[in-house]
């Protein structure tokens, strides 16, 4: 189905980009599914939040293993793999459906959704590797935008249309992805493959620790990951805590937390425009700062006005995605060809298993202190470690 590039096609245009963009964000719409729909669970299910994250983390991180070993990226179109995957993983995000609600039933599904997506965000970043390189910053400030949008999608979903059943959230959810998938198999062409098939070369893996090489980039890349997911994760949380403080105050949980994650699409595109005059490296470490210090900030916004809070959501929201593109620009951009789409995919790997322990270290002090804003201190390490590794980082 997918069209192939012929020695002539060396770059994409602009609208090809979008489609990239928009196959991204559907996709990864399916990312954050299950936690759209938790309300609807929570008398079945209680306490799921950390499980049913940490189980789509678990999943692609096995996911990006088993399509790193097997050079997947790199063996294969990427259109198709792009294509094959996220069919893949709208079918499982549906696939608890079948029968009666299971905590076991939905955690396979989570797990499974997650493992499939290691063929549809890394492999777009490959995607845009290959075809834009010269403006690859502002093309993963897009693309990464996309992730962040599709993430926070099905909360807008549910917070706009909070009577839909949780079924036909998800239905619409995984057609939307298989639609973006469609998209880009008929419209974007792949890079010719090796004619040999490309084993990975764990040797290769060296290069990620030279100071000089991928080392800085690498590193506050798995800073930047310990923040990001469990704050959207737990943002929810902290919306809940500034709603108990101001009872007057009616306010759509669902459609502020879409807020504040999309508000990262933001900052990745402009981030990416920036990155074009001041380099990549010193964007990402600028928004790494600005969200560790809207985690030191956390405890005194419970007590400002709404206006003021939902501004301090936007500038964390803002920044904390968006260093993202700008590091994956920097691993891309000194990966070996032969390899760059296992080595993209090894290193987005390693930041997810990241997230998993972040994620269940935040699950466990919730379940034993109980909701507070001090828990949010557990994620400020991460930014501080990002900056110091980044800062001997090239541009």
């Amino acid at each position: 189905m997918e069209t192939t590039a012929t020695p002539a096609q060396r770059t994409l245009t602009n609208g090809h980009l979008l489609i990239i963009v928009f196959a991204q964000f559907a996709g990864t719409s399916l990312w954050f599914a299950g936690n759209a729909v938790l309300p609807d669970l929570t008398r079945s299910l209680p306490g799921m939040t950390g499980w049913i994250t940490s189980a789509v983390q678990i999943g692609f991180v096995g996911g990006t293993l088993l399509y790193a070993l097997l050079a997947i990226p790199d063996r294969f179109p990427a259109s198709r793999v792009f294509l094959v995957s996220v069919v893949l993983a709208a079918g499982a995000n549906v696939s608890w459906l079948v029968g009666p609600v299971r905590a076991d039933a939905l955690l396979v599904s989570r797990f499974l959704t997650g493992f499939f997506l290691a063929g549809v965000y890394p492999v777009g970043m490959k995607i845009a590797a290959d075809w834009f390189r010269p403006v690859l910053g502002r093309a993963m400030g897009f693309l990464v935008g996309a992730l962040v949008i599709g993430t926070a999608f099905p909360h807008l979903i549910r917070g706009l249309g909070s009577t839909l059943p949780y079924r036909a959230i998800l239905l619409s959810v995984s057609a939307l992805a298989i639609l973006g998938g469609l998209f880009l198999a008929l419209f974007i062409p792949s890079k010719p493959v090796t004619k040999q098939p490309v084993g990975f070369q764990f040797a290769q893996l060296s290069a990620l620790f030279r100071p000089s090489g991928y080392r800085p980039a690498m590193l506050g890349y798995f800073g930047h990951m310990w923040e990001l997911y469990t704050f959207w994760a737990f943002a929810p949380m902290l919306i809940a805590l500034y709603a108990a403080q101001h009872p007057n105050i009616h306010i759509n949980a669902s459609v502020w937390t879409f807020g504040l994650i999309a508000s990262g699409s933001v900052g990745c595109v402009l981030g990416g425009f920036w990155a074009l005059r001041s380099g990549s490296s010193r964007v990402a470490r600028t928004f790494l700062f600005v969200s560790g210090a809207s985690i030191v900030l956390v405890p005194w916004m419970l007590h400002v006005s709404p206006t003021l809070f939902s501004l301090f959501l936007a500038v964390w929201g803002l920044t904390v995605a968006s260093d993202s593109p700008q590091f994956s620009t920097l691993v891309a951009n000194h990966a070996p060809v032969a390899n760059k789409g296992s080595v993209i995919t090894l290193v987005v790997s390693i930041g997810f298993l990241i997230t998993v322990v972040s994620i269940q270290l935040m699950a466990g002090l919730v379940a034993q202190v109980g909701p507070s804003v001090w828990l949010f201190y557990l994620l400020l390490p991460g930014p501080m470690l990002g900056v110091w590794a980044s800062r001997g980082g090239r541009k």
